[in-house]
């Protein structure tokens, strides 16, 4: 079993999974390769990784061998999601997250509360710039920490300053983060 990363420079163009079957000279049945297949969505869909889906991954079965009485496609649903697995750790699976490109416009003398409010969440201040009298603002901050952002944002400014938002890209979770995601997510397993 092979598994690749697909390119993830466009996600919207990139399917979840792609599953492709290179058995040669009949090492794995036909009736059975579904089940495989069948293992390994199993595994993507809550990863290895705290729970989170696993996105943009390719994995290409190239040999197997079977057994006329003990196999079953149970069997070869159970090696797919062992394969998934073992697969992901071996290979190092990270979390990833979205990133926002976030626009502000504000008057000059809510600059510094605004900036300060971004970087508290974990923003990257990429461009200040003017239009008039009014400021910009351009950042990339993870969508996890833009929830409330707008009662934040006019509490701020006396609701004199606007944002934009949309997906800039996905990044990997930094690891202070993602230790904590993890180690949240197994506690929750534990109850």
């Amino acid at each position: 079993m092979e598994f690749t990363p697909k390119d993830m420079d466009d996600p919207e163009e990139t399917p979840d999974f792609e599953f492709i079957s290179d058995i040669k000279g009949g090492s794995v049945p036909k009736e059975y390769i579904p089940g495989v297949q069948k293992g390994i969505e199993s595994i993507l869909s809550s990863g290895v990784i705290a729970g989170f889906p696993v996105l943009g991954l390719r994995a290409k079965l190239v040999d197997g061998a079977y057994h006329d009485v003990d196999s079953s496609v149970m069997a070869f649903e159970l090696a797919g999601r062992q394969a998934a697995r073992e697969g992901l750790r071996k290979a190092g699976a990270r979390l990833m997250e979205p990133l926002m490109q976030v626009d502000v416009t504000t008057p000059e003398e809510y600059m510094g509360d605004i900036l300060g409010d971004v970087n508290s969440r974990r923003g990257q201040v990429g461009e200040l710039g003017e239009r008039g009298n009014i400021k910009t603002i351009a950042a990339l901050v993870p969508l996890a920490n833009m929830f409330q952002y707008v009662s934040t944002l006019r509490s701020m400014s006396k609701g004199r300053a606007n944002y934009s938002m949309k997906l800039a890209n996905y990044d990997f979770v930094p690891p202070n983060v993602e230790k904590e995601l993890t180690a949240g997510f197994q506690a929750e397993e534990e109850e």
